[in-house]
């Protein structure tokens, strides 16, 4: 038949979504940062220490497993995960699509505007019973074999270009550590405490 339903076909593959110059600015491959570099090492990501960053990890109740990392600076909360990607393709286009839809079901309101990352989602998220509120940048970043998502949130989702873009340049200057065992796509590439306590 000719004539099938287009409706249920798979998605194509999309394309990366990421700066044009991520591989020289950031947020970098493990492969393309400074050897020599000091870097607060997390397992799936690195993060380089500065004056007055916050670094925290997010653990999962129950699993313990770590999976997320929160770094607070400049009045702003940086939220990144690092998962695994496609070779080719890229991630954001569909998780980006994803968020909409789940923070639509929450009854918040979310808008696509364009950063300096892309593509990003800008969201009010409701807050619980009588609580106010959010306002949150969601901003993805494909990179080689991986996907960085950060959810900014604080001073830097406020419509405050310097607090944006010092909450910006700690999300560009995460380094992604994909290392080299198999993984399916959208698996979180595993976080760690560091291994030794690092004075951020």
């Amino acid at each position: 038949m000719s004539d099938i339903s287009t409706d249920h076909v798979e998605p194509p593959e999309q394309p990366k979504s990421a700066p044009a110059d991520r591989a020289t600015n950031g947020p970098l491959d493990e492969a393309e940062a400074n050897a020599v570099r000091p870097y607060v090492d997390l397992g799936g990501v690195k993060i380089v220490p500065r004056p007055d960053l916050n670094l925290r990890l997010e653990v999962e109740e129950g699993s313990g497993r770590v999976v997320a990392v929160g770094l607070d600076y400049a009045g702003s909360t940086l939220q990144v995960q690092p998962f695994a990607a496609p070779r080719g393709s890229g991630l954001w286009h569909e998780i980006r699509d994803q968020i909409v839809d789940q923070i639509g079901k929450q009854g918040g309101r979310t808008s696509i505007t364009s950063g300096p990352f892309g593509p990003e989602v800008l969201a009010e998220i409701p807050g619980a019973a009588g609580q106010p509120g959010r306002l949150a940048r969601f901003v993805g970043v494909d990179g080689p074999r991986w996907f960085l998502r950060g959810v900014i949130s604080g001073e830097g989702a406020l419509n405050n270009a310097e607090a944006a873009a010092q909450i910006e340049e700690v999300f560009r200057s995460v380094v992604v550590v994909r290392g080299n065992t198999p993984m399916p796509p959208r698996d979180l590439i595993p976080l760690q405490l560091p291994a030794t306590a690092t004075d951020v």
